[in-house]
């Protein structure tokens, strides 16, 4: 039943992280409203994934656990970003790439094998922490590629784009939407499955922080 209560509960946390990180972009960048219903299946596709393995692979969840776990997959997600810097040259700059200039789908299937390759060495650190079998070892290589395929992408692209110093800025948005994706998304999951993971009723503190 548990399992069932968390890949609700990831859903639900999903959709709520990806409606705010649309208000934030917004507020901040642009209006993307337009591909709200696909980003909303893609957050709970996300929320899903992490909080059905989550489930499985955690023998006693705890509040702690919860952060440690999504924080590895943060984590993932910027040694992709790392690997990127400093394995390719840039191609393209920030400006021609915002322009459609140069095609994203031609610089992903560039970056897919760094892609792929720091997909599988997070996952395998992950699987070092978690894993207790070979199912466990699936489950976290879904989360990592579900995970990659729907958010990381475009962090893959980071080591071949000139980025001038006047365009930093840029950088800094996409690190604080992905980090507030982060955010709300653990704290909405923890919020709505508190009991399970302490085995007490949410306090109000946490309870009004969404």
């Amino acid at each position: 039943m548990r399992i069932y209560s968390s890949i609700r509960s990831g859903a639900i946390a999903g959709a709520v992280a990806t409606l705010v990180f649309t208000v934030i972009h917004d507020l901040i960048i642009s209006d993307i409203w337009f591909s709200l219903p696909v980003m909303l299946a893609a957050g709970m596709l996300c929320g899903i994934c992490l909080g059905w393995s989550y489930a499985l692979l955690c023998r006693m969840p705890s509040p702690g656990g919860w952060l440690r776990y999504n924080t590895l997959y943060i984590g993932m997600l910027a040694l992709l970003g790392f690997v990127s810097l400093l394995v390719f040259e840039p191609v393209t700059t920030a400006a021609e790439l915002a322009s459609g200039g140069a095609p994203p789908g031609s610089l992903i299937r560039q970056a897919l094998p760094v892609t792929i390759l720091s997909t599988l060495a997070a996952a395998a650190v992950i699987s070092r922490q978690y894993a207790r079998s070979w199912t466990h070892v699936g489950a976290i290589l879904l989360t990592s590629a579900v995970l990659v395929s729907l958010l990381g992408l475009n962090i893959s692209l980071m080591g071949l784009v000139t980025i001038p110093v006047s365009s930093l800025y840029l950088l800094a948005e996409m690190i604080g939407l992905v980090f507030s994706l982060y955010l709300v998304f653990v704290t909405g999951f923890m919020m709505l499955e508190w009991r399970s993971l302490t085995g007490r009723r949410p306090p109000a503190s946490l309870s009004n922080r969404i």
